[in-house]
């Protein structure tokens, strides 16, 4: 028994074979003021209060979907419109992600997955290369869901991918109902990025690209 004990103990005493993966940034302009915390190895818990509704409910699908624990804080111009806080929420996300994942050492960096909600099927794939792209497909039939305008859905995106330096293409493959598609689209991005993310234990410690860096 006494043992087994040390042994236990040796083992919880052992350092993780990974570094937490984990970021806090805060970008603050003359129109906005922004702070993001995340954690790549989290069960999804979401703080998100960026004073546009249907932007919080969208990150929390990005957390929930993604394992992804996640606090966005941001106040912004938003008594002139939506678009400023929606743009820099999306750049310091995607600082925040940069950060986190740092190197890129022991990812698996490719991800891919179809979402289906109700009549909407989005399919989202992305590539953690380092090189910033973004290939948009979505056709929403609103100019509006609720207050939020659809089109700053791209806005957010691209502020995300120059960001994060990442990789992502976005198809449309049915949908009519606008909350539908956009919900299906950070869904899909959701469990696309928890797929790039999850550690390659066959790549412990190296870079997953044959040119040794990303």
């Amino acid at each position: 028994m006494q043992t087994s004990d040390r042994t236990n103990i040796s083992s919880q005493s052992q350092p993780p074979l990974f570094p937490a993966r984990t970021a806090t940034v805060k970008r603050t302009t003359g129109e906005t003021d922004v702070q993001v915390s995340l954690n790549f190895d989290g069960t999804g818990t979401c703080s998100a209060d960026t004073g546009i509704p249907f932007l919080d409910h969208m990150l929390h699908q990005l957390s929930s979907h993604g394992l992804i624990d996640l606090d966005v804080k941001a106040t912004g111009d938003i008594e002139i419109d939506d678009h400023h806080t929606n743009e820099d929420v999306g750049i310091t996300l995607g600082q925040a992600f940069a950060q986190a994942l740092g190197d890129r050492k022991g990812i698996v960096r490719f991800g891919h997955f179809i979402a289906p909600l109700d009549e909407a099927l989005v399919q989202v794939a992305l590539d953690f290369s380092g090189r910033p792209h973004l290939s948009y497909g979505l056709e929403i039939p609103t100019q509006r869901v609720g207050t939020y305008d659809t089109q700053l859905v791209r806005e957010f995106f691209v502020a995300l991918v120059n960001h994060s330096k990442m990789t992502l293409h976005i198809r449309q493959l049915d949908g009519i109902n606008s909350h539908h598609i956009i919900e299906a689209t950070f869904k899909a991005f959701a469990r696309s990025v928890r797929m790039a993310t999850e550690i390659d234990t066959r790549r412990a410690g190296m870079i997953p690209s044959s040119k040794g860096v990303l």
